[in-house]
């Protein structure tokens, strides 16, 4: 005889399930709203109980707890607006046709209100699923908020940070690498590198295999040839400019990503530097401005439009009936994309 003709033949209660199933009241709301943040074998158990007692949770008060809006938030901090605009258009290119749609909010991780920002904006709308794009994904305590509300996300990264079914990961420092073999083979040996923000996980391993890339080829990065930048076109400027104005200066600069590398034309341009004649540069993301400035831009290219889409499709496929962990990506990885702006020193 199961429990509920036990107590009398009453329905049985979203506690009993709990008890039955000895698990948390909040564990049980989550195998019946098919959240992703429940373990396989607990959800099997739970639902089996349900089973059993032929539960069937309030409809209404099902809704009022658990209601759900259309929207996909994507949550960034990123001084780069086209790297923002082809992520945002990717996350589109998945959501299309689904009902879904994209709202997006910027934010400043160096805020003193950030987090309560972030947790406001999950609350307040409701929001059927998270894209975190680089450096919000790399924010433990935004992960939190977010299994705290029981929200589903997908994290965009340069290394893995979470389960594989949340993440899609970029091999920023196979990227950076490729960077310094192009330019040691063609012959540069003072060769400077601006790195992105500090904040930026993306920075350090860009950074980190560029290094790492010379060393193969019997190059040492100088110190003095290193500038921290702020992935933005006026600090490129500024930072090539230092570099240009040094007595020896370098014959070749790779800048973390494109709108800097940019940036480093203009300050090569107002020195009296012809590109690539005496400065080669790299850039770093190949945004759709790279192959329309003159030189065009030799640059890493990271496929941001299709990172978007795989981490929204990774966000809606329970929905789909699919199993995100089945969906599980390689590494995305980067290309060198060798265009006008490199060329041997000296040429």
């Amino acid at each position: 005889m199961n429990e509920t003709r036990r107590t009398g033949g009453k329905p049985a209660t979203i506690n009993d399930i709990a008890r039955l199933a000895e698990v948390s009241k909040k564990t049980v709301s989550r195998v019946i709203n098919n959240s992703p943040f429940v373990k396989e074998d607990t959800r099997k158990r739970v639902e089996a109980v349900i089973a059993e007692h032929g539960y069937s949770p309030d409809p209404q008060a099902r809704g009022l707890a658990f209601r759900r809006s259309f929207l996909v938030g994507m949550i960034y901090d990123n001084p780069s607006p086209n790297y923002v605009v082809n992520m945002q258009q990717g996350v589109l290119d998945a959501v299309r046709g689904s009902g879904l749609e994209l709202l997006v909010h910027p934010c400043n991780r160096g805020s003193d209100t950030f987090l309560h920002e972030v947790q406001a904006f999950i609350v307040r709308q409701k929001l059927f699923g998270v894209v975190m794009p680089p450096s919000v994904s790399e924010d433990d305590r935004v992960v939190a908020i977010l299994r705290e509300a029981d929200c589903p996300y997908v994290r965009i990264a340069s290394v893995s940070l979470d389960e594989p079914a949340r993440m899609v990961v970029t091999n920023d420092s196979r990227g950076g690498a490729r960077a310094a073999r192009h330019l040691a083979e063609l012959g540069h040996r003072r060769i400077a590198f601006i790195s992105g923000p500090d904040t930026f996980r993306s920075s350090h391993e860009r950074g980190r295999g560029f290094a790492e890339g010379l060393a193969e080829h019997g190059v040492t990065l100088d110190p003095a040839y290193v500038r921290r930048g702020a992935y933005t076109f006026e600090s490129g400027v500024e930072a090539a400019t230092e570099l240009l104005a040094l007595p020896q200066r370098p014959t070749a600069i790779f800048a973390g990503n494109d709108e800097m590398a940019i940036g480093v034309m203009k300050a090569a341009r107002d020195a009296g530097l012809r590109v690539p004649e005496d400065l080669s540069i790299v850039g770093f993301d190949d945004l759709p401005m790279a192959s329309r400035v003159w030189p065009n831009l030799t640059t890493v290219r990271l496929p941001i439009r299709d990172m978007g889409r795989m981490a929204a499709e990774k966000l809606t496929a329970r929905s789909r009936g699919l199993d995100p962990a089945t969906m599980v990506q390689p590494e995305v990885d980067p290309s060198l994309v060798v265009r006008d702006s490199t060329a041997a020193p000296g040429r």
